[in-house]
């Protein structure tokens, strides 16, 4: 079973939440997701910084990230995670270029 990371802009968290499902139900991925601010807590920069830390240990773990690119869309937060995912030699996987949306 392949170990991957969700990466995406957080406008996507909605569909992050039910691609993850999707991807360990129908694809038999083990995810690893980010952590959703669901209250929108108002975070310190050292808090911010502890979660990217958190995200990028989750991405030297993993085997792959998989990228939700909704509409071409890749922030600029995203972007350094897939610089950094190749620079570890990780596979990098679109969801604009899989059949996981087709899935309902």
């Amino acid at each position: 079973m392949k170990t991957i990371t969700i990466c995406g802009s957080m406008r996507f968290e909605e569909e992050m939440k039910r691609i993850a499902f999707l991807l360990e139900a129908k694809q038999k991925y083990n995810v690893l997701q980010c952590v959703y601010n669901i209250d929108n807590l108002e975070l310190s920069p050292d808090e911010k910084n502890s979660l990217e830390k958190a995200h990028f240990r989750k991405i030297d773990i993993s085997d792959a990230i998989y990228v939700i690119d909704i509409d071409g869309y890749i922030g600029s937060q995203v972007e350094k995670e897939i610089a950094y995912a190749e620079a570890k030699g990780k596979e990098v996987i679109f969801y604009s270029n899989s059949n996981i949306g087709d899935t309902k």
